[in-house]
């Protein structure tokens, strides 16, 4: 196994990394939202007779990036970034292909478990890498532009499941999924330096493991951010998990989904895009405590106009893309907040914080998308009590003082 003795060089420069760190990123958003398109065609092929019941295809592997949350950071503190990395992404496309070979639903679901275990390091990773190299705002500000660059992903995702589909069966998306992942192993093998500081490295023992989850699940700060974050990327993917039925049942409108979804994902990353450029200047509580607000109002937007006009398709749109957005603003700046009194054991206490967002916004989203009853308003709901329920845990976190900006340390930029 490689022995690490010192941080490795490379020419990889910060811009390139961030690119880089966005694209083994953007394979998860591959494996979920080039499936959207497909849900229709996949219930057919395998006889699923329940309309709601196809939505597992995206909960099961979110499930199992949720238990490989837990694997995969230690391992990388134990044995570097950069072999974990590279192992996990050949896993990742074994998965993908044996998804489109698939000949019955419960064989699709393990392979989709499967294949959510091996992805979960590619989030738990990216977030340590960067961990490793930055803290604070200035980790906030590469995080919100890995997103902003990762955010492409699931603006064309559907468009390309489509395209996909309009040339093969549903069967070549997994098998595209797997192409691409090779791509990321060669780019990644040839130009990823090992981050890791060897005086960091943590040895794999049950009992500091468990030591180190409790630490980061007892630290309150962490923690509220921790929560709040799943509840709110579970009402992301309760639309996740809908959207497909949402734009065919509620609005007539199934071939502009790709478009639809496509305008929705912008306001991720429009808001994204902007938060980097804002974040060192407001500070990542103060620019993520205000989306918070803004969510909660946008969502009680939502569930008026789903009572009041429930097949505008114009004003759902705007409503569900402003309220993308608020989920933009607090998505990495959350991540950095609850990373922040970690550095030393960034690994373990990314995995063990993306395990239980992951699993909480898992168990909302498949929730929220099993309430689907023809019209949009329990993913309304939805977002409007996940607002709610996030800003109780801040305001918990922070003792009730919001907008604070503490001093940090950052560390220089590569």
């Amino acid at each position: 196994m490689h022995k690490l003795t010192t941080i490795e060089k490379s020419e990889i420069g910060a811009r390139e990394l961030v690119i880089m760190m966005a694209s083994i990123m953007a394979l998860n958003a591959l494996a979920i939202d080039t499936m959207l398109p497909a849900f229709g065609d996949i219930a057919k092929s395998l006889a699923i007779t329940n309309a709601n019941s196809v939505q597992y295809i995206v909960s099961i592997y979110l499930l199992g990036t949720a238990v490989g949350s837990l694997i995969f950071g230690p391992l990388s503190d134990r044995y570097g970034r950069k072999p974990v990395l590279l192992g996990t992404i050949i896993g990742y496309a074994i998965c993908a292909l044996l998804c489109g070979f698939a000949g019955s639903y419960s064989f699709l679901l393990a392979m989709r478990f499967c294949n959510g275990l091996f992805g979960a390091a590619l989030g738990v990773l990216v977030t340590s890498i960067i961990r490793d190299r930055f803290v604070g705002d200035a980790m906030a500000k590469r995080m919100s532009l890995v997103f902003l660059i990762f955010m492409v992903v699931p603006v064309i995702a559907p468009s390309i499941g489509q395209g996909v589909l309009l040339l093969a069966s549903w069967r070549a998306i997994f098998h595209l999924m797997a192409f691409m992942a090779i791509v990321v192993i060669l780019w990644s093998w040839r130009r990823l330096p090992e981050t890791l500081d060897p005086a960091n490295i943590t040895q794999i023992a049950p009992r500091s493991l468990a030591a180190t989850w409790l630490h980061v699940a007892s630290d309150r700060h962490a923690a509220g951010y921790m929560l709040g974050a799943g509840l709110v990327q579970g009402a992301l993917f309760g639309f996740l998990n809908s959207s497909p039925q949402i734009f065919d049942t509620v609005f007539n409108a199934k071939d502009f989904f790709p478009i639809g979804f496509a305008i929705v994902a912008l306001g991720i990353a429009l808001a994204n895009f902007t938060n980097g450029h804002i974040v060192e200047r407001f500070g990542a509580r103060r620019v993520s405590h205000a989306a918070v607000f803004l969510s909660i109002l946008f969502g009680l937007l939502q569930l008026v106009a789903g009572y009041m006009v429930p097949t505008s398709l114009a004003i759902f749109l705007i409503l569900i893309t402003a309220n993308m957005a608020m989920v933009g603003f607090i998505g990495a700046n959350f991540s950095a907040i609850a990373m922040t009194p970690f550095g030393t054991m960034a690994g373990a206490a990314s995995s063990f914080q993306s395990f239980t967002k992951t699993v909480l916004a898992a168990a909302v989203g498949a929730g929220i998308g099993q309430q689907f009853n023809g019209s949009v308003i329990p993913m309304s709901a939805g977002f409007l009590i996940c607002g709610i329920l996030c800003l109780a845990l801040v305001v918990w976190s922070e003792n009730g003082k919001l907008f604070t900006r503490p001093g940090t340390t950052r560390k220089m930029p590569m």
